[in-house]
């Protein structure tokens, strides 16, 4: 039986998995001398036609008792609906075993393991009630460790009777990445475009505007590939690597571009003050971070020890840069009103300060709809429907792109250089009027 302090643990295994991304891939996992009471490996949206493949060998248990009862170590699936039962059970009574609970779906335990010298077992389960589910392996033996080597297939089956590795909500990824890919394509093409009939207005950082375009789509195409393959064969061939890069390059572009057109470089001046130079050293090493946290998490899944850890340090690096990238935007705000001030230039300061102030709203809803709504998205959306979260945030990052080229898109006479005479006097008033504080 599972011990006491033990049970804690499965209390927060077991609520992680109400969190963990969905994992579809075939997957083979080395166990290797744990004593976790709970493992979770997969997570699910099983249809009518699921089916999940269970192979085991080189099974190893070692404990410090001298009789192991097999059937306190199991594989089982347990729905989003029962996990909240299966908790309550655990905490009315500690010493329960999760796989003598009656709301989980049992699959096999290693009583079942033959022929014993070999210690391994395959077998393949159809799963007939469509629901999302979450793979795990209990441990109930206490003081007892065990190493074996796990492959799981988790699919469905198509009318035509291939198989989709992909969750029930996320099969149609491969499509959704393909059109946002498209519609990037043509973004790249018109900036290009604009650029060259611009050409006397183009600064540095509108190339580098242009190459996170590039990343961007580059990204999204890898991405649809890397899911296709997935969905058709169980594995990515590949493509996750590629992903993985152009992933990389295009957060660390995107957080460079933000922080540059924040401090107003390659537009109001062509050098970065100490203090904006050290914004971009803390942002570029911390992204570093993020994506390998990011690779860790996608590539290993939740059975490693250190998944949860991992998991913390992608949010708690996340929440550090976007928090970083604000900074310069406000000291260009207070730069600039403390430069209206003195210059006698009302009229380009004041727009100077509209639309730095304008670009400061659209960073923070960028940031808020990406990291909270999204967020939410994932967890309250039905398993069917996982594929929304997705939708939502391309069209709020596609959205975001449009706004921020076009306020610095290169043109002749954009907002930084606006001078008219006419306009002084109202200019003057308005900044007088207008605090423009945060």
């Amino acid at each position: 039986m599972t011990k006491l302090p033990l049970v804690p643990l499965v209390i927060a295994v077991l609520v992680a998995a109400l969190v963990s991304p969905i994992a579809a891939e075939i997957k083979t996992l080395t166990i290797s001398s744990d004593n976790r009471p709970m493992i979770l490996f997969e997570k699910f949206g099983f249809t009518h036609t699921g089916h999940v493949r269970i192979r085991v060998s080189q099974v190893s248990v070692t404990s410090k008792l001298n009789n192991i009862e097999p059937s306190r170590l199991g594989f089982f699936l347990l729905s989003e609906e029962s996990l909240l039962q299966v908790l309550v059970e655990i905490q009315q009574n500690p010493q329960l075993c999760v796989l003598d609970s009656r709301y989980i779906t049992h699959l096999f335990n290693f009583k079942e393991l033959s022929p014993p010298p070999l210690a391994s077992f395959n077998h393949s389960y159809p799963v007939s009630a469509p629901n999302e589910y979450s793979l795990f392996f209990a441990n109930c033996a206490p003081d007892t460790t065990v190493s074996m080597l796990v492959r799981t297939e988790v699919y469905n089956l198509d009318p035509d009777g291939s198989r989709d590795f992909l969750s029930a909500g996320l099969t149609h990824l491969p499509s959704l990445f393909s059109v946002f890919f498209l519609a990037y394509l043509v973004f790249v093409g018109f900036w290009v475009y604009l650029c060259y009939t611009n050409k006397r207005s183009v600064h540095r950082i509108h190339l580098m505007m242009g190459a996170l375009l590039l990343m961007k789509a580059l990204n999204l195409i890898c991405a649809a590939e890397d899911k296709h393959y997935v969905k058709v064969t169980g594995t990515a061939h590949g493509w996750d690597v590629l992903f993985y890069i152009f992933q990389f390059l295009r957060v660390v572009l995107l957080f460079t571009v933000i922080v540059l057109i924040g401090t107003g470089w390659s537009f109001l001046k062509p050098f970065l003050q100490e203090k904006e130079k050290k914004v971009l050293m803390i942002v570029i090493p911390l992204q570093v971070l993020a994506n390998v946290a990011s690779i860790v998490i996608g590539e290993t899944g939740p059975f490693i020890k250190d998944w949860v850890t991992w998991n913390q340090v992608f949010l708690l690096v996340d929440i550090i840069c976007c928090c970083a990238i604000i900074f310069p935007i406000v000291w260009s705000i207070r730069s600039l009103r403390e430069t209206s001030k003195t210059d006698g230039k009302a009229a380009r300061n004041l727009a100077k300060l509209t639309l730095f102030r304008q670009f400061y709203v659209v960073v923070i809803g960028y940031l808020y709809f990406t990291r909270i709504v999204v967020f939410a998205l994932k967890t309250i959306a039905a398993y069917k429907y996982q594929w929304v979260s997705n939708a939502a945030e391309e069209t709020a990052s596609l959205a975001f792109y449009m706004v921020m080229f076009y306020m610095f898109r290169p043109v002749e006479r954009n907002e930084y250089f606006i001078l008219d005479d006419e306009e002084e006097e109202a200019a003057e008033m308005a900044l007088r009027d207008e605090e423009f504080e945060l």
